[in-house]
């Protein structure tokens, strides 16, 4: 066992060295030479590389946490700010569903994996406290992959002040799943729920969509293409609005808000469909992403029914005041909440059609 100490400490070594080399999102050539970049390391290992990295302090906070215990015991403790209730949200990466590694790095699919779960809690209006990761890998995965995994999630999750207080790791027969679980808080009765639109009140959405969309269709119609994700940043490296949630909540400016984990028209008939409400959204106002090189705008249908944007979509009262911009993000009034259940998309000539979920 001793040996095998020395062995991981030593391959350690030499992999954090090359692994500062390493362009962020793709693989130098050449073969692997060195032994825990051959193999995921067995479960005690693993597990002991994982409480080291995760226990680097996360930026926002300066060293200062809410968890009292993390890695190590059976249970994290985690504390809850007075007066909070706490948000709790899961999240599945599925090689093959929601990543190729044909087409990802192993630090976007990390990157990717959290950002599921943070984008849920800025949904709500939350802060996130700290991030469960559950990881089943096979065999013959490179250990390498492992860890630039690991350094995307933990990259993200210092970005947002958040540690990773735990999780479970199990061997795989058949590629790679991640589950997700974060913790979050909102004050007591605070949380902005999917329930709270009323007719009359206004629609917004944040950012842009269409972009993840834009970047899927680009590699299904180019095999063996490579994009950058500096053209395609809502597919490759999504940023939750955090402080765009926040912001609201602390305002008291959204009625209702989900975000576009599934694409414009299926989130919105989520929504109207936990308030009991329809919609009518204009097709002009729809911000639609630019993409690629050439920074041109995607096709309408992408940016109504492309999902993982993971942007915030929220309705406000009439009366409320909304800023063009929160925190940098821009806010795009795109519709109204109608009586009725029927979700309308109207044209330029005033024509409207009944926008169905396709996301």
């Amino acid at each position: 066992m001793a040996a095998l100490a020395t062995i991981c400490r030593r391959s350690s070594q030499i992999g954090a060295a090359r692994q500062n080399r390493l362009e962020d999102d793709f693989f130098p050539p050449g073969p692997l030479l060195y032994i825990d970049f051959t193999l995921p390391l067995p479960e005690k290992a693993l597990i002991q590389r994982i409480r080291r990295e995760a226990s680097l302090p996360a930026k926002l906070n300066r060293g200062r946490t809410n968890i009292g215990v993390a890695i190590g015991d059976d249970c994290a403790v985690v504390r809850l700010p007075p007066g909070h209730e706490a948000l709790v949200t899961t999240d599945f990466s599925l090689e093959g569903i929601h990543f190729r590694l044909d087409w990802h790095s192993p630090q976007v699919v990390g990157h990717r994996c959290l950002a599921r779960g943070l984008s849920d809690i800025a949904a709500m209006g939350g802060e996130p406290l700290a991030a469960f990761l559950s990881l089943a890998l096979p065999p013959k995965l490179p250990q390498r992959w492992v860890d630039l995994f690991l350094k995307g999630l933990l990259t993200l999750a210092q970005d947002f002040g958040i540690n990773l207080a735990g999780g479970d790791t199990a061997e795989s027969p058949d590629g790679i799943l991640a589950d997700i679980v974060v913790l979050g808080s909102v004050p007591k009765g605070r949380a902005i729920l999917r329930s709270g639109a009323r007719p009359g009140d206004r629609v917004y959405v944040t950012g842009e969509l269409g972009g993840a969309a834009a970047a899927i269709d680009s590699l299904v119609a180019i095999p063996n293409k490579k994009l950058s994700p500096r053209d395609f940043p809502r597919h490759f490296r999504p940023m939750p609005r955090i402080q765009v949630g926040r912001t609201l909540r602390q305002r008291n400016l959204a009625s209702a808000m989900i975000d576009t984990s599934d694409g414009l028209s299926t989130d919105l008939a989520h929504l109207c469909d936990e308030s009991g409400v329809g919609a009518e959204l204009r097709t002009e106002s729809i911000p639609r992403a630019r993409v690629s090189r050439t920074r041109h705008e995607v096709k309408l249908d992408l940016a109504l029914h492309g999902g993982e944007d993971y942007e915030l979509l929220f309705t406000a009262p009439r009366g409320k005041k909304i800023p063009r911009s929160i925190a940098g993000v821009p806010i795009h009034l795109i519709g109204e909440i109608k009586s009725g259940k029927r979700v309308l998309l109207v044209d330029e000539r005033r024509v409207a059609r009944e926008l169905i979920p396709q996301g």
